[in-house]
């Protein structure tokens, strides 16, 4: 077999069953093996940097590696907004890439990108938005570079990897061809750092502070659901989340606080200020999840924390107690150090204050956003997943979905790109066919990225987009009015999203008042197709947002 067979029959044997990619002369003869593939779909999409949020979205809530590729030279640059998201938010992603054969660098072939005679240097620029970058220089190194690219996507702390495949080298024969071996050792937390924080722990509880868990996404990445709420139902300890996390506690939960940060739930907030200890699992303190890095959040408090990546310990807060460990790991390693006769035996009353239960201005005579939002909540199947792309839309979502029956939130992260959600929502459906995928993203975020619908409606995804149409870069707009009373370049133009809808293929509907959102969303949910819905929402009105510390 060639080098592209080689790589179709590991990414099966791992089972990656889908993958995102584009056409173009140095990877042409790749899609010849994918297509004589019987286990892996391949979607190929209208521009690159789609197919890197699709591999992200892919990843996000699975187990799977996701995998995109791309031709040399510009058809691969146009993938690294997608490995920095993967990179920020620990997803396992492979890019690959084609690259200019060997006789052919310097000489100013097509597409080069080897650094050489005036050419970008890709191997530096991968190398920078990626754990690491390979280079396949000859056929029989394939098995042994995509043997470490994939287990370093999985090390540790996941991220995204990058491997070159020359032009030359792709159809050469791979004579010492065999299936990799996958050894990825979970971070087990160390044994003395587990007892020392244990035993503060213990003494924290018995001593009977206040105590809070500030639970993040790493808890999802590692399936800790589970741990979590019996931690917290042992010792009957109020849950807050970030926003990467809403939803992983369910909202609905005697103990649960909703999310704490800039725009989160006041429970949380009034928990978190009084707070005398914060138990933060599976978090990096992200600037919207500490008040644009407020120093003084965590004064007077004691600070543990449990995070797979080293760095991340002391990176934002000195912390006082600390277990690099996978969260689900370190979760089942400290319950049994923490004595029984700690156990709560009665449920505690734990003060709620959802943003989602506050009163609404409905005089305008547009959509009010968190209204249309909490008819969504309303409506919302169990196991669905909420995509909230770059923009103020993110906030409204998080703020007034109220997420119960074991359903997701998530928002474009640390890098944060408008579009990221846009196209990473076909991705999370081809991993979660069974689950309801809806992206809410802004007009703006939807006009850089609407393309792929075309994309969605070839392959038969059936996701389902919430257009914020307000005609504006909402959020970019209050942030120059509050900064300068004035704003500049904020407005657009938006097509007929319904026509534009029906012209790919796909549903479309257009919603102008709160009470027809409803009937769009059902029929939505009920059709099994790509959907867009055009909700004409008030620009005028801002999500709940605060820098401040209270």
């Amino acid at each position: 077999m060639d080098v592209n067979q080689a790589i179709v029959r590991i990414l099966e044997s791992i089972g990656v069953d889908h993958v995102f990619g584009g056409s173009g002369q140095v990877n042409g003869s790749m899609l010849l093996a994918l297509k004589r593939s019987e286990k892996i779909k391949t979607v190929i999409i209208r521009n690159e940097q789609a197919a890197s949020f699709m591999a992200c979205g892919y990843a996000m809530f699975s187990d799977k590696l996701g995998v995109c590729f791309a031709t040399g030279g510009p058809g691969a640059f146009n993938l690294f907004s997608g490995l920095a998201v993967a990179l920020s938010d620990s997803l396992p992603v492979l890019a690959i890439t084609g690259y200019t054969s060997r006789p052919g660098r310097g000489k100013g072939a097509l597409n080069e990108s080897s650094g050489l005679s005036r050419t970008p240097d890709s191997q530096v620029m991968f190398a920078a938005t990626t754990k690491k970058s390979f280079i396949i220089e000859e056929a029989d190194q394939a098995c042994a570079i995509l043997e470490e690219a994939i287990n370093l996507a999985f090390e540790g702390r996941p991220g995204p990897v990058h491997i070159h495949v020359p032009k030359n080298v792709t159809i050469a024969e791979v004579k010492n061809f065999q299936d990799i071996t996958l050894n990825i050792k979970p971070i087990q937390p160390d044994r003395p750092d587990l007892a020392s924080f244990a035993t503060a722990l213990t003494q924290a509880l018995e001593t009977k502070k206040r105590v809070g868990l500030l639970v993040g996404y790493g808890t999802i990445r590692s399936h800790a659901e589970k741990d979590v709420r019996e931690f917290a139902e042992r010792f009957q300890v109020p849950v807050m989340t970030t926003m990467d996390a809403k939803g992983v506690f369910p909202e609905d939960h005697p103990l649960a606080l909703g999310v704490y940060g800039t725009s989160g739930d006041p429970g949380a907030r009034a928990y978190f200020e009084s707070a005398e200890v914060i138990v933060a699992i599976g978090n990096s303190f992200a600037e919207n999840a500490t008040f644009g890095f407020n120093q003084d959040i965590y004064k007077g408090k004691v600070l543990f924390h449990i995070n797979i990546d080293a760095h991340e310990i002391d990176k934002v807060f000195k912390t006082d107690y600390a277990l690099v460990s996978d969260a689900k790991l370190a979760l089942a390693a400290l319950a049994p150090l923490l004595p029984s006769h700690l156990e709560a035996h009665e449920a505690r009353s734990v003060a709620k204050d959802f943003q989602c239960n506050a009163i609404i201005d409905t005089s305008s005579a547009r959509i009010h956003p968190a209204e249309m939002v909490k008819l969504l909540s309303k409506h919302l199947p169990e196991n669905a997943i909420v995509l909230g792309d770059a923009g103020s839309h993110m906030l409204w979502l998080n703020s007034y979905l109220h997420l119960t029956g074991n359903q997701r939130y998530q928002n474009p992260g640390s890098f944060g790109p408008m579009a990221s959600h846009v196209n990473g929502a076909l991705g999370v459906k081809c991993a979660h066919p069974d689950k309801t995928i809806i992206c809410g993203c802004g007009d703006g975020a939807y006009l850089m990225a609407g393309f792929e619908l075309l994309t969605a409606v070839q392959y038969n995804i059936p996701v389902i987009w919430i257009i914020f149409n307000n005609g504006e870069f909402n959020v970019i707009k209050k942030f120059l009015i509050n900064m300068f009373g004035e704003h500049a370049y904020m407005t657009f133009t938006n097509p007929d999203y319904v026509m534009y809808a029906h012209a790919c293929g796909a549903d479309g509907y257009r919603v102008e008042k709160v009470a027809d959102f409803e009937a769009a969303l059902l029929k939505a949910l009920g059709s099994g197709r790509p959907t867009l819905i055009d909700v004409v929402v008030d620009g005028e009105v801002y999500p709940p947002f605060s820098l401040r510390k209270v």
